[in-house]
């Protein structure tokens, strides 16, 4: 089983894609063990397991097999060391703010400045066609009712009959629907 794992590194240490890859299919219920044990505020789960990674590239890049020891020892030590010098970083008290503070929910989300634009622009249009679409009786009877005057208030406020407010409403609604 040495042997095979000694050729894996040689291969792997060549730049050979495949034997890499089976490096880290062996040693990646270590990583994913010494990630659990890493976990901190500011470190989740698979940040420790990408760090626990970097720790076993840098021990197929640094492993002497002169030193006569085992690789798997080797990697094991330098994954731990990975995890572990990303768990001292997450916790320092510079970051304490960060890891303390409490997210904001993702749909109370401020809009950005193409959002803001946008509806800024869709505003502005609304605004013209009301101006230019509708004639003053419609575009009267439908700012009223936009400020909550019911049909009887905004008939009395134009000097009209309710009917003839309900018509205006309804061919403003119509107008600026068939435009939109």
């Amino acid at each position: 089983m040495q042997q095979k794992e000694e050729e894996l590194l040689r291969r792997a240490q060549a730049g050979e894609e495949s034997a890499l890859a089976a490096l880290i299919a062996r040693m990646m219920p270590a990583i994913r063990k010494g990630a659990a044990g890493a976990v901190a505020p500011g470190l989740d789960f698979e940040d420790a397991v990408q760090e626990g990674l970097i720790g076993l590239f840098k021990a197929v890049r640094g492993y002497d097999p002169d030193k006569k020891v085992p690789f798997a020892s080797y990697a094991a030590a330098c994954i731990a060391n990975a995890q572990q010098d990303a768990r001292r970083r997450a916790t320092r008290k510079k970051h304490a703010p960060l890891n303390d503070s409490v997210p904001l929910p993702e749909d109370s989300a401020a809009p950005g400045p193409e959002e803001l634009a946008i509806a800024s622009e869709r505003h502005a249009a609304v605004l013209h066609r009301i101006e230019t679409d509708l004639s003053p009786l419609e575009r009267d009877a439908l700012l009223a009712s936009l400020e909550g005057s019911t049909v009887a208030q905004t008939a009395r406020t134009l000097g009209c009959s309710p009917k003839a407010v309900e018509n205006a409403l309804s061919r403003a609604r119509r107008k600026l629907r068939s435009t939109a």
